[in-house]
């Protein structure tokens, strides 16, 4: 089948056996995390690999990208050991809940596109069920999981749906987890396309920077230059 491989400019990803494929919020989430010198980075329900792919193409960091459905897990390491960044990456086929139980270790950065269709009616595909429900990573576990894993200091970035985007925040900072960096994202330029937040966390409660990138001008697929900018580094055409 022609989308079993997904082809970036230095990286390709593979992606017949996972449940849920190469799609535009993992894209721009990898895009949008600036890793300032990050020397440790959590990547949370991986998948395919390509967030920490993305990372690893603008970074010297050592990646931990953890997965907890088997098939992914074994996807996600042929992609990484079939790049040029092998090296700086290591895919483990474990839950967040039970990693930050064992674990001692902090990261200068934690990043997910996590689970978030909370309410929504659930498929007979197992495998993709998983994928795509919260019930595996609640947003409780989630943010608990990411505040004993994170260095005091470090950065917690993750996409979501606007109205899910909401509620997060505010578990978030009922928790300790503040808002430092928002991006809004439109399908189109009219504000009601507004679809996906991503946003980054900090402990140290801050004013935030926000701002908008619309993907398409009024045409369908006609992309806007923001976009293609946006996505240069990693998408062929682009």
């Amino acid at each position: 089948m022609p989308n079993d491989t997904f082809d970036f400019k230095k990286f390709s990803i593979k992606q017949d056996k996972c449940a849920m494929k190469v799609g535009t919020d993992a894209v721009l989430l990898g895009a949008w995390i600036i890793p300032n010198g990050s020397k440790n980075i959590l990547d949370i329900g991986t998948g395919t690999g390509v967030i920490s792919l993305m990372l690893a193409q603008k970074s010297s960091a050592n990646i931990l990208a953890v997965e907890i459905d088997k098939e992914s897990t074994e996807q996600a390491k042929l992609n990484v050991s079939q790049s040029n960044y092998y090296s700086q990456i290591q895919v483990e086929n474990v839950s967040i809940q039970e990693l930050a139980q064992k674990s001692e270790k902090k990261f200068d950065l934690i990043v997910t596109n996590p689970t978030y269709f909370i309410d929504s009616y659930k498929s007979i595909e197992s495998n993709r069920t998983i994928a795509r429900h919260s019930d595996s990573l609640p947003f409780e576990e989630l943010i608990d999981s990411v505040k004993k894993l994170l260095d005091v200091k470090g950065k917690f970035c993750l996409i979501l749906p606007k109205n899910e985007a909401a509620i997060f925040r505010k578990m978030a900072e009922i928790k300790g987890l503040y808002l430092s960096k928002l991006l809004r994202i439109r399908t189109k330029p009219d504000k009601e396309s507004e679809k996906r937040h991503l946003m980054q966390f900090e402990f140290k409660e801050t004013e935030f920077s926000e701002s908008t990138l619309v993907l398409e001008e009024n045409e369908s697929r006609n992309y806007t230059q923001a976009y293609k900018e946006f996505t240069k580094d990693y998408y062929l055409n682009f």
